[in-house]
């Protein structure tokens, strides 16, 4: 097969709760999976030699802790022994920057090979194949934006307003475990439903301790307010702004950037079906 050029698109949570934690560590949540139009990009070259390579290599990023190649030595036992791969990675969304960039690298990656390796694997398997690489891999996978709970895997389908939005880099990296285990993080927030969050209810736990714990993520929050209401997604540390027109975010972009050049940032929209899904039906 020729060489096979994917989108990894980003999101953005526009709520999330912390209900809870299991008695194996893990939190229970509740939020609100918006997908994005923009993204990382993954090229998917098929060879015959058995063997995975992906370039160029993640930063302090080792193979095997490499979600991109997890996911691919995931998918090795359903196709033939000589299925092999080399994958380019063009990045261009943040680390730690709660745009569940890695997760979406991963997601592409399952569903690219098991077109490509011809394992024909269905979505849910291949969305409980995405669980064990990570809570945000599955809505990757599926290709909706969608209201999510459990540790994320539990995922309904919706349709949101298609906005455009603002996303910024304060110029700093989260690390989530880290928010996670801190000891000031909420864990017990009511129950919220579906209805409520789609009528904009609902906040970010990790907002909070996220200002405290990275002073960037404070400061960012304080000089954006004048630009309206700021929000930070998943962990963090990429806060955003809605708009109503794509004219209207590249405007605000540009004046945030010119008073604060020390950001960086972009503009994208709102979408409710994956540019993965859309981009691979066209190759069909």
């Amino acid at each position: 097969m020729p060489a096979l050029l994917l989108p990894a698109p980003a999101k953005l949570n526009l709520m999330l709760h912390i209900t809870g934690q299991r008695a194996d560590g893990y939190h229970e949540l509740q939020t609100l999976f918006q997908l994005l139009d923009r993204g990382d990009d993954l090229e998917f070259s098929p060879t015959l030699d058995g063997r995975i390579e992906l370039s160029p290599p993640l930063p302090d990023v080792a193979d095997d802790d490499n979600l991109i190649i997890k996911a691919a030595r995931l998918l090795k036992p359903y196709a033939s022994a000589n299925a092999g791969v080399a994958i380019q990675l063009h990045k261009r969304l943040p680390m730690g920057g709660g745009l569940g960039g890695g997760s979406s690298d991963a997601a592409t990656a399952l569903v690219a090979l098991n077109h490509l390796w011809q394992c024909r694997l269905s979505e849910d398997q291949l969305a409980e194949l995405g669980l064990s690489l990570g809570a945000d891999v599955p809505v990757f996978v599926r290709g909706r934006s969608a209201w999510a709970e459990g540790v994320g895997e539990r995922l309904t389908p919706v349709e949101l307003p298609e906005h455009w939005f603002v996303v910024l880099q304060p110029g700093v990296s989260v690390n989530t475990a880290r928010l996670f285990a801190d000891t000031e993080l909420t864990r017990n927030t009511p129950v919220s439903t579906i209805r409520s969050a789609l009528a904009g209810a609902g906040h970010n736990d990790f907002e909070a301790v996220a200002r405290k714990r990275y002073p960037e993520i404070e400061l960012a929050f304080t000089r954006l307010a004048e630009f309206g209401q700021v929000r930070l997604s998943g962990s963090g540390a990429s806060l955003f702004l809605t708009t109503q027109s794509d004219m209207a975010a590249q405007d605000l972009l540009r004046s945030i950037l010119e008073q604060y050049p020390g950001y960086s940032g972009f503009t994208a929209r709102g979408v409710n079906q994956s540019p993965l899904q859309r981009s691979l039906a066209n190759t069909a």
